[in-house]
């Protein structure tokens, strides 16, 4: 099954640590992240840019409206995201506990849903499947 890690930080933990530490942590990170990919339990990773930087879209009532970064009451903003291999929920929350991030913020752990399912169930056209002009 796969999972997703994603990585919430609390932005003033973080910015406390001293740079030393926070770069100790970011090493072990990526040390981790090695190990699972080696053995072929993480299948993807990459880290977000700045909450700050982020754009939020929404459209209501046909509306259109775009609001620059996070919502302000949110202490824990998302820094990045794993894609892991795991056999059940119970296994891919062993690893996400491995996360250093795991102390400065939270893993959240979902479990992804089968697009290529979801796509039949619908009657939607499969990937790279020209569904023609009115789609």
């Amino acid at each position: 099954m796969k999972f997703v890690l994603l990585i919430y930080n609390d932005t003033t933990m973080v910015d406390a640590m001293p740079a030393r530490q926070y770069d100790a942590r970011m090493r072990d990170c990526l040390a981790h992240a090695d190990e699972l990919r080696q053995d072929g339990r993480l299948l993807e990773s990459q880290m977000l840019e700045d909450a700050p930087t982020a754009k939020s879209v929404r459209i209501r009532g046909g509306r259109q409206t775009v609001v620059d970064g996070p919502f302000t009451e949110t202490k824990e903003v998302l820094g990045g995201f794993n894609l892991i291999e795991a056999s059940d929920m119970d296994e891919a929350v062993r690893i996400a506990a491995e996360f250093p991030w795991a102390h400065t913020g939270c893993v959240e752990v979902r479990a992804v849903r089968d697009i290529d399912a979801v796509r039949r169930r619908v009657g939607a056209a499969g990937r790279g499947v020209d569904v023609g002009a009115g789609a």
